[in-house]
């Protein structure tokens, strides 16, 4: 198998909402709120008129993407044996991805995210990990992992405890990792260990400026090059519409947005860049047509509703 993707098993459920919304509910647009409280999260999701469920999370999605390049890859997550969790494993085997997890039933739900898109095609999402959030080392099979070429990871799986030794097993039984730092206030929440992982674990880390911007604490871009050009290894930064940038040792590579796109949704862009990214890198390409390919997958799926293309 050429990639296997470790992340939270979500199903996303994509809803309109109007800047009001975003507001009256305390949500700062463009991030990701965590909820812990299942009452409040359902209440939240009753108070909507919902657009389209999908089988998601960060890292499935790039998988999706993956597949449809034409790539043999799999997937491993935590659902629970419910209607949320039978959509899922359904997703995934409709899109070939090869799913490594038996579901049964958990005491928590399946997870959930809700995805606000607001007039301005910005994203505001609301998760409710469910027992997406109970994945275990024993949930993560050593012998996929070992089997494929480049394992997947995300940054918002990382959390102390069970989900903690999973990403550890999954890291020490890897041949190559990547990972996707996922979102500023995860990087905010686990900064040491992340650096750790970026210095020391990862051969591929993907972030857009935000994150690795917060992760050094960087007072500008050029501090960000320069940290990445003295770790040697493969650092990929999205620059929203400055465009992208793979930095690998000494070498710089830069690509710039397409222009006049009719932008509908910026769910899964950063996906799906990685998607492409990571399918040109296996695939032996260049750095700069990694770069390309990426480019031209968040250009798609930024063009229509949803994460998957």
């Amino acid at each position: 198998m050429k990639i296997l993707g470790i992340g939270n098993a979500i199903v996303d459920v994509i809803c309109k909402v109007n800047d009001g919304f975003i507001e009256e509910n305390n949500l700062t647009k463009s991030t990701m709120k965590l909820f812990f409280d299942e009452n409040e999260f359902k209440n939240l999701l009753r108070s909507l008129k919902i657009e389209k469920t999908v089988s998601g999370g960060s890292v499935a999605n790039s998988i999706v993407g993956l597949s449809q390049l034409g790539d043999q890859v799999g997937f491993i997550g935590k659902v629970s044996d419910d209607n949320f969790g039978g959509k899922y494993e359904e997703g995934l085997k409709k899109e070939n991805v090869e799913y490594f997890y038996s579901k049964k039933k958990e005491e928590l739900p399946t997870g959930t995210c809700l995805i606000l898109v607001t007039p301005d095609s910005e994203r505001t999402m609301c998760t409710f990990l469910g027992t997406a959030g109970k994945i275990n080392e024993n949930d993560v099979s050593s012998d996929a992992i070992k089997k494929s070429e480049m394992i997947f990871l995300e940054g918002y799986l990382w959390d102390e405890g069970e989900p903690k030794k999973a990403f550890e097993k999954a890291i020490n039984n890897a041949n190559k990792v990547a990972m996707s730092l996922s979102d500023q206030f995860c990087v905010d929440r686990h900064k040491l260990n992340f650096l750790n992982l970026v210095k020391n674990k990862l051969d591929i880390t993907f972030a857009n400026e935000q994150e690795i911007t917060s992760l050094i604490e960087a007072k500008n871009f050029s501090e960000v090059i320069d940290f990445s050009k003295q770790l040697n290894k493969l650092i990929v930064i999205t620059r929203g519409e400055k465009g992208a940038v793979a930095v690998r040792g000494e070498k710089i590579f830069e690509i710039d947005v397409q222009k006049n796109l009719k932008i509908l949704d910026l769910t899964g862009a950063g996906d799906l860049f990685a998607a492409g990214f990571l399918h040109g890198y296996i695939n032996q390409l260049s750095t700069k047509e990694c770069l390309e390919k990426g480019n031209e997958m968040s250009s798609k799926v930024i063009q229509q509703i949803g994460a998957r293309l």
